[in-house]
Parts: C-alpha cells; sequence; structure tokens
C-alpha cells in the first residue's frame, strides 16, 4: 500500500481517532480538520491540525487553500445537504473521497443474515439511517455520471474505552454495581455485532489510496455477534458483579423513553451478523483481534479511573425502575 496525503474530516470521534491514529502509523501522511480536539481522544504527534468549521464552507477554503490531497475521509457528513456542501470542496482536488456511511442503512429488519453489501438498503425506523441512505444515493449518481472517486465504508456498532454499549450506558453500569436490575431490551439472545475501533481502522486504513476500492462499497465490522445477554454479562463481570437482566420488549421501551426508540427499533433490536469477506479480500490484515469480553474491560476501566465519566441519567433511571416493576408484574 502506498502512503497517501490523506485529509480527515473529523478525526477525534471514536471511529477517526483510531483511523487517524492507524493512518500515521502505516505511513501515511495525516491532515486533520476540525473545531478542535477531544480532551479524551488527543491528537497523536506528527499529525497536522487545522481548525475550521465543515458547517462553515468559507472556514474550511480559509485553511485549505488551494491545496490537494489523495483521500479525503469524511466522517462528519449525515445529510444529503452536507454531501454537496463535499463536492463544492472537494470536487476536482481529491482523488478519493471516502464517504463514512452507516450498516443502520442496511435493510431493517434484514430479510437474512449475514448482511453483505448487496443487501438493500432500507430502514424505516430510523430518520438517521434514511439520511445516510440518501448521501449514499447521491455520492453513488456522482461517481455513475462524473467519475467522482468515492468510496463508501458502512460501520456497525463500533466503540471505544468510552462508550458504553447499552440502552443505559452508565446507568446501566451504575445499576449492576448498586444490585439493581437491569432492563435489556428483547429476551436478550438477540446478537449484535460489535467492533472495537482499533479493529475497524485496520480495515479502513487499508481502503486509503486503493484503487479497486474507488467506486465501491464496504462494510466494516467485527465477525463476533454476542447476545445481548452476554453484553450485559461481560460489563457485570469487568465490574466484578453479577448483574440481574429483565428483559423488556422494545416496543415497550421506545413508548416509555421515547428517545431510545429510533436507534433501539431501527438497529439494535434485530439480530445483526455481517459477512467481512469483500473487505477482507482487499485488505487481507483485518480481523478482529479485541473481543467485546476484552473491551468490556477497557470500557469499565477508563469509567472508574475518574469519578467525573460516571454520570447517572436519573430520568432514564426511573424509567428503568417503572420498566422492572411492570415487567415483574405482568410477565
Amino acid at each position: 500500500m502506498a502512503a497517501t496525503r490523506t485529509l480527515f474530516i473529523g478525526g477525534t470521534g471514536v471511529i477517526s481517532s483510531a483511523c487517524v491514529a492507524e493512518a500515521l502509523e502505516a505511513g501515511h501522511e495525516v491532515t486533520v480538520v476540525n473545531r478542535g480536539s477531544s480532551g479524551s481522544r488527543p491528537m497523536p504527534d506528527g499529525v497536522e491540525v487545522l481548525h475550521a468549521d465543515i458547517r462553515d464552507p468559507e472556514s474550511v477554503h480559509a485553511v485549505l487553500g488551494e491545496r490537494s490531497f489523495d483521500v479525503a475521509a469524511e466522517f462528519l457528513a449525515f445529510t444529503p445537504e452536507h454531501i454537496r456542501t463535499d463536492f463544492d470542496l472537494f470536487e476536482g482536488r481529491v482523488g478519493q473521497f471516502v464517504f463514512i456511511s452507516s450498516a443502520s442503512a442496511y435493510q431493517t429488519p434484514p430479510s437474512r443474515l449475514p448482511v453483505t453489501e448487496s443487501t438493500p438498503l432500507r430502514n424505516p425506523f430510523w430518520q438517521y439511517s434514511r439520511d445516510k441512505i440518501a448521501c449514499e444515493d447521491l455520492l453513488v449518481e456522482a461517481y455513475r455520471e462524473r467519475a467522482f472517486p468515492v468510496t463508501i465504508v458502512r460501520p456497525s456498532h463500533t466503540y471505544d474505552r468510552t462508550m458504553i454499549p447499552t440502552l443505559g450506558h452508565w446507568t446501566d453500569l451504575e445499576r449492576m454495581r448498586r444490585g439493581a436490575p437491569v432492563v435489556v431490551h428483547g429476551d436478550g439472545t438477540s446478537r449484535w455485532t460489535i467492533t472495537h475501533n482499533t479493529d475497524f481502522a485496520v480495515a479502513f486504513t487499508g481502503l486509503l489510496g486503493l484503487p479497486e476500492a474507488v467506486g465501491d462499497t464496504f462494510h466494516i465490522t467485527g465477525d463476533e455477534a454476542p447476545t445481548w445477554d452476554r453484553i450485559y454479562g461481560d460489563l457485570a463481570e469487568a465490574l466484578g458483579v453479577e448483574a440481574e437482566l429483565v428483559h423488556v420488549a422494545s416496543e415497550s421501551i421506545a413508548a416509555a423513553v421515547p428517545e431510545l426508540g429510533p436507534g433501539l427499533l431501527g438497529d439494535k433490536a434485530h439480530s445483526m451478523q455481517f459477512d467481512n469477506s469483500k473487505v477482507r479480500a482487499l485488505v487481507p490484515a483485518f480481523q478482529q483481534r479485541t473481543p467485546f469480553a476484552r473491551g468490556a474491560g477497557e470500557i469499565v476501566e477508563w469509567y472508574l479511573a475518574d469519578a467525573a465519566r460516571q454520570r447517572v441519567d436519573p430520568d432514564l433511571d426511573a424509567a428503568f425502575d417503572r420498566l422492572v416493576d411492570h415487567a415483574r408484574a405482568f410477565g
């Protein structure tokens, strides 16, 4: 793989921070454009950092000038309007434009597993996913009509030590610590693909500057798909406690806590497993090196290291109590 001049739009998020580090380690020349660095994910030495707001195109023009790049990796585009801005900013000055879409764009619920890149895109439950699909449509049209050099990448649930993958995040872990029951959606047996950000970054970096990747689409996910009961159990084990899991229908949770509804009904409520053979054919080094049992330990260690990170949502905590009471009364 040849070294590239790669521009990251973002660079401090869960996924993008790992990709910046991996690209730098692989010998790429890395430039990041964002509004400022993250305290929990500091930028590694050797990265050129330019401060601008991608939602303010003039500020991006000001810091980039007339520079061109082999690759632009867009982590902060969520709507078609964002993509139209990217066309104005980057068309004609990048050799490859990597768009970070989402595996939640795939048919939900899927008609068959494992999901492949040819699985239809349709998610009637979650606007976020429909917006990502609309972004992809614009990019595919641009590739077909004027050879815009897009590569589409679809992550699934990708995490690092700062991200608790359960519905209640730290509220769930605090309930475990004090012996309170923890709400798990469905019957706990659906399978969920969960990917450590450093594993994702290996495959992502392998696609940078790769001519065979232009005009194509890849999901990048782990191969491990534990049940939700296992995910909660791994976190409890890392905490050194036994968790009492109470299963509640996803629809009931969405009704009780509406803000959880789109991501639950449009994503987590359905078993999702992926076939990664397409990306692995181009990046043979890609494999899942961090099972979630180990990742759970990293998460717990990070949260326990600083009490300021241990924020319980009192409204969510109370909602979980009500859901548990209802499940026990009528379950």
